[in-house]
């Protein structure tokens, strides 16, 4: 069957007006903070015309998907996070993606050995069932006020129109040349004669607004069945690309896509310094790792020590954490992780005990044995010792919240920047790459099965102090989520910056690995001088760590709203009303 191609209207502008992005605003009613000002926008404009904080977040969620296609979108899945104030609690949306009916654990493997990984990515072999629209549909329908075809209409506006292309995004599309050249539809979206879209480039995606009017009318059975869930099926199963070009298909069909449903979940609770922390649970490992780590560091007065070492004890409860997460924790309904071990203060306290003060881990550390403290007899198989998984280190996050004191904490994703590649032909969206986030073979808690959802490091975050919010967290970045997280609630609460602060600070990512991943520029830093007295290591290929953003929520009644202040092109915060 031939596949018809995305039709895209691309225009070079000359000279385009841009209103800078303001990355902290502070003020009364709404907030919301995203990576995106065509996003944040969308969100204040479902705010304005009365809609909650559920509903704005799906609005900037939708026009993410448009203005920041490479992490996130339709094709993917996501964790979102919401505190509902009326009720004073908190609840949790899983709607991660799933493994086809048809995978098993030796799926990525071949001739007795582990497929390539960078072959896999760019393959329909590495495509979950996509979640994010029936977690849309589950939030709107639980928590929102609003109706699809409301909260989509700024997204589409975005889409008909087009927008401005910066320097991030074309910088994005020229990273992921050679991924993209394969697809056909992908290649006539974001390619010109082969090469990316040049910055000030107006990309309009008329294939996105036709899907995006369809689910608006059709609501989330018009993705799950009919021609859009054959169109996805097909992209998967039978990739159309380039002459010359063979990429391994998938195994999906359409009753995997009718199939797949959300998952309403407990959030993981933790305390800290007198926060009452809220996280997602499994099967995203975020909130466990982050709330462990946690844990470990309440043991030291933080606040009293020298930068330095403050830092350095953050840094080994991570990669205590660490050892913890890539051993134990996998989908909970295929795996019975000891989350109430890893999370309880004992175990934190017998963990802290291997830290030395003063001086780096040599090599990476074992696991631990939480089940003495789960209270539970029975004790399944210990974990052996395993590489690192290797993972995509691109998503999105965005937090937004409402006159009434709701708040959503939203991370969702496609996986490896571009995910897949694969756009779905005549629909204008991308396909994930997240089955790429199982482990490639076994015997491992995370291995691929039927209908089961990958671990993630997703970590959005909300924060109550005295029964009331106190601050939202969370950020983009595969496993580096975890750390971002972890470092930016240290920073806030311990090392006292304000959350602006916080977010900007050079990122220190030690997942366990043999070295710390920093920043550009950060080894020659005077404190990554200072860190190396404590035998701290740093990667050899530095990169830019997430893009983080926050709300705060002030004793005086104003929220702040807070964004990266030069990551990812800068992040866009706002207010429905600004403090004077």
């Amino acid at each position: 069957m031939r596949h018809r191609l995305a039709v895209v209207l691309v225009v070079t502008l000359a000279a385009t007006a841009v209103h800078a992005k303001t990355p902290v605003a502070t003020g009364t009613g709404g907030a919301v903070a995203t990576i995106s000002e065509n996003a944040s926008q969308a969100a204040l404009t479902i705010l304005n015309q009365g809609g909650n904080a559920i509903d704005a977040a799906v609005a900037a969620a939708a026009t993410l998907g448009v203005t920041d296609p490479f992490s996130c979108g339709i094709g993917g899945g996501g964790f979102m996070v919401v505190y509902l104030a009326r009720d004073k609690r908190v609840i949790t949306i899983d709607h991660r993606e799933t493994a086809p009916a048809s995978y098993t654990p030796t799926v990525f493997t071949a001739n007795g050995k582990e497929m390539d990984f960078e072959t896999v990515v760019a393959s329909g072999l590495s495509v979950g069932v996509p979640g994010t629209v029936r977690g849309w549909h589950e939030a709107l329908q639980r928590y929102g006020t609003m109706s699809f075809r409301q909260v989509l209409a700024p997204a589409i506006a975005v889409a008909d129109k087009g927008f401005t292309v910066n320097a991030n995004f074309a910088h994005l599309v020229d990273q992921n040349t050679a991924k993209f050249s394969r697809f056909p539809a992908t290649a006539a979206l974001y390619l010109r004669d082969g090469k990316a879209i040049p910055a000030g480039t107006l990309l309009r995606n008329p294939d996105l607004a036709k899907t995006y009017r369809t689910l608006g009318t059709g609501g989330v059975k018009a993705f799950y069945e009919g021609p859009l869930a054959r169109a996805v099926v097909g992209a998967v199963n039978r990739p159309a690309t380039a002459p010359g070009v063979t990429v391994r298909g998938g195994t999906m069909t359409m009753a995997d896509m009718a199939n797949y449903e959300a998952r309403l979940r407990q959030p993981v609770h933790s305390t800290y310094r007198g926060y009452d922390l809220y996280g997602m649970p499994l099967p995203s490992s975020g909130g466990v790792a982050v709330f462990e780590a946690l844990n470990i560091l309440e043991g030291y007065d933080l606040k009293a020590l020298p930068r330095p070492q403050a830092e350095h004890l953050y840094l080994e409860a991570s990669r205590l954490a660490f050892a913890d997460r890539n051993a134990y924790l996998a989908d909970p309904e295929y795996v019975e992780a000891p989350v109430a071990g890893l999370l309880s203060k004992p175990y934190a306290a017998q963990r802290r005990a291997l830290i030395d003060q003063q001086l780096a881990a040599s090599a990476p550390v074992a696991a631990g044995d939480p089940y003495p403290f789960q209270q539970d007899a029975s004790y399944p198989l210990r974990p052996a010792p395993r590489k690192l998984l290797q993972e995509g280190a691109h998503t999105t996050h965005l937090t937004v919240s409402d006159k009434d004191g709701n708040i959503v904490s939203y991370t969702f994703t496609i996986e490896s920047w571009g995910g897949s590649g694969i756009v779905v032909p005549g629909y204008g969206f991308l396909l994930n790459n997240e089955m790429t986030d199982f482990d490639f073979s076994g015997p491992h808690p995370n291995v691929p099965e039927a209908g089961k959802r990958p671990r993630s490091s997703m970590a959005p975050t909300i924060a109550l102090k005295d029964g009331k919010p106190a601050f939202s967290i969370g950020s983009p970045g595969g496993a580096t989520i975890i750390t971002t997280v972890l470092q930016t609630i240290v920073n806030y609460v311990d090392l006292g910056m304000r959350m602006d602060q916080a977010v900007d600070a050079p990122r220190l990512s030690e997942r366990n690995g043999a070295a710390t991943d920093v920043e550009p520029g950060f080894a020659d830093s005077a404190q990554a001088r200072a860190l190396a007295g404590h035998g701290q290591r740093w990667s050899a290929q530095p990169e830019e760590i997430g893009a983080a953003n926050a709300l705060v929520f002030n004793p005086d009644g104003t929220v702040t709203a807070v964004s990266e202040g030069h990551r990812h092109g800068t992040g866009s915060a706002l207010v429905q009303k600004t403090a004077h």
